[in-house]
């Protein structure tokens, strides 16, 4: 059985060594009090014990068994109860949350790295509590008082989870057009009556009550996203005293029957005028909502970044002991018939690609995730303010790339087990499956890509990206660094074909749609660019301490420069090839 340890050596090196995270909470008074560097590393330690040897050995037994329906009940795989009870134990649910309301407090910097570690383990199980954490933060963020000191404690602690019911079997992206609808009580409730489909976690047997946020419209709502509300329904009403009550109208009509991540139960919700309580103001519900989406955008990408280190170190394992073929340049281990397959040129290519992508990947997350803290901790207006922006440009860059390239990397990982990798057995046809899903939900990343370059770009006359492409160049020139030249070749192409993008956006509305996938990726290339310098940097001055380590990481940040990078050369070309091509062919003959 495929085993996963977590890369804590590199972990470190990004969060303490490339951006001193350290140093960044020491001066945030809300985080100083409560993590520093040892705590920050007792917590990756203990992570990596949880992840590595109680929820990881579940992985493939879950995917087989998968989450079971019957008469309106779920059931999880067997040991996932078990598991999930130890797991709450440790405040993991928490982990960032809240600390007035149970939560530990901790900044996502190193909550994005938890995270990694948990979808590298098991995708499935890693959802249940990722839509906890993200309705914890809606609630926080948009409910009354008394809503968050009700439901936010238990919530934290893990005996109640969260769910996130948007989509409807008629409305997907296109949320202005739900139906679920919201009729007002004397007492100041609501009754929500509706169905909603794809629910993670909508129903399971992990907790002891589930908290639905459901999108629902009041009956004087006006048309279209302006008229949506959110709602706190449970499934079990809760008494005054917090104690649980009866069965609230909210069922489980079925489960699906889905390609991955089949431990996690996808559930079709049905609201039989289940009673709710209004989150935030009347008619504002989408935006109450996104602070969720959001925080679930950045995970499902980091669900990328975890499934791609996975399959990556069943590769390497793979490779290191396969042995097919001679190396091109003669016998490697003279003692046997043959070499292992590491020493074959296309299977190093794979290799360095799933690493260089995958570390890039895990640098990127903690950049965002220092924006996010810095946005929410620091005192300083200008400061957060520019967090802020950063945090909105770079999210969904980080959803969808994450998960595009760990497509792309466990697809390798799966190639360099040859025949073995279509093997069930192997584990690597798994990690295909339960990562494809991450391209699709929270948002599917042709909806991240046109959200990026329509909203985030076009819509400002691309403030934010000036912002963002400033500290890069700063960076760049600041620094006598490794790749200094490549990384400010790249981010003018970037400038470049984003300012081409601008102009010709002006007089044809089908510019952005045609080119935002191939913008998004090429904004990620080159983002993954400013990481990789900023990782040379500091293994070039360290050099001397840990030549393993440190050679090669920059070893890494010359195959990503010379065999990766370029690609956004091909994605330049394409951009500018513009619109028309793809109106050319009538609807009616394709």
């Amino acid at each position: 059985m495929p085993e996963f340890n977590a890369p804590l050596r590199d972990l470190r090196f990004v969060l303490h060594e490339v951006f001193d995270a350290p140093a960044i909470w020491a001066r945030l008074p809300a985080l100083a009090e409560r993590v520093d560097a040892d705590t920050a590393d007792a917590i990756l330690e203990e992570a990596a014990k949880v992840t590595g040897q109680l929820i990881a050995p579940l992985n493939r037994s879950g995917d087989e068994e998968g989450a079971q329906w019957r008469d309106g009940v779920v059931t999880t795989p067997a040991g996932f109860k078990e598991a999930y009870a130890t797991y709450i134990e440790g405040g993991w649910v928490g982990l960032s949350g809240n600390p007035d309301f149970a939560g530990m407090g901790m900044p996502k910097m190193l909550a994005v790295q938890f995270e990694e570690m948990l979808y590298a383990a098991n995708s499935s199980f890693a959802l249940y509590s990722a839509l906890s954490s993200g309705a914890c933060l809606a609630i926080d963020a948009h409910a009354s008082a008394e809503l968050r000191s009700t439901y936010l404690p238990p919530m934290y602690e893990g005996r109640w989870a969260g769910s996130m019911c948007l989509t409807e079997p008629h409305a997907g992206t296109d949320l202005g057009i739900i139906r679920t609808k919201a009729e007002p009580q004397a007492n100041g409730s609501y009754k929500i009556s509706g169905t909603k489909i794809f629910i993670t976690g909508g129903e399971q047997d992990l907790t002891e009550n589930i908290i639905h946020l459901v999108l629902a419209k009041l009956p004087d709502a006006p048309a279209g996203p302006k008229g949506i509300s959110l709602f706190l329904v449970p499934k079990l009403l809760v008494n005054a005293d917090g104690s649980l009550g009866t069965r609230n109208a909210v069922s489980c009509g079925s489960i699906e029957h889905k390609m991955g991540i089949k431990a996690s139960s996808t559930c079709v919700m049905n609201f039989d005028g289940a009673t709710g309580y209004l989150i935030g103001e009347a008619n504002k519900g989408l935006a109450a909502m996104f602070t969720m989406m959001n925080y679930e955008r950045l995970s499902i990408g980091i669900q990328g970044i975890g499934c791609a280190e996975a399959s990556y170190q069943a590769a390497v394992g793979y490779a290191r002991e396969r042995i097919q073929s001679r190396a091109p340049t003669g016998p490697v281990a003279t003692d046997k018939v043959a070499d292992p397959i590491i020493n074959h040129p296309d299977v190093r290519r794979m290799l360095l690609s799933m690493k260089a992508l995958t570390e890039g990947g895990r640098a990127f997350a903690c950049y965002v995730g220092q924006q996010l803290d810095l946005a929410k901790f620091t005192e300083d207006t200008d400061e957060r303010q520019r967090a802020e922006a950063l945090v909105a440009l770079l999210t969904p860059v980080a959803k969808a790339f994450f998960t595009d390239m760990g497509l792309e990397s466990c697809v390798n990982g799966q190639q360099v087990f040859g025949g073995h990798g279509y093997i069930r057995e192997w584990g690597q046809e798994q990690h295909v499956r339960d990562v494809r899903i991450a391209q699709i939900y929270e948002g599917t990343n042709g909806i991240q890509a046109l959200d990026l370059l329509g909203r985030k770009v076009v819509a400002n006359g691309g403030a934010a990206l000036r912002q963002f492409c400033a500290e890069v160049r700063n960076f760049a020139h600041r620094h006598e660094v490794p790749y200094g030249s490549e990384l400010v070749v790249a981010l003018e192409r970037l400038e470049t074909v984003s300012g081409w993008l601008l102009e010709h956006a002006k007089t044809n509305p089908n510019e952005v749609g045609a080119a935002s996938v191939e913008y998004l990726h090429l904004f990620g290339y080159v983002a993954y660019a400013y990481m990789w310098a900023r990782m040379a940097a500091v293994a070039e001055a360290k050099r001397s301490e840990d030549e393993d380590f440190y050679g090669a990481k920059l070893a890494t940040a010359a195959f990503y420069f010379q065999r990766l990078l370029p690609r956004t050369l091909s994605l330049e070309a394409s951009i500018r090839a513009g619109s028309t091509s793809l109106y050319e062919l009538k609807a009616e003959h394709f």
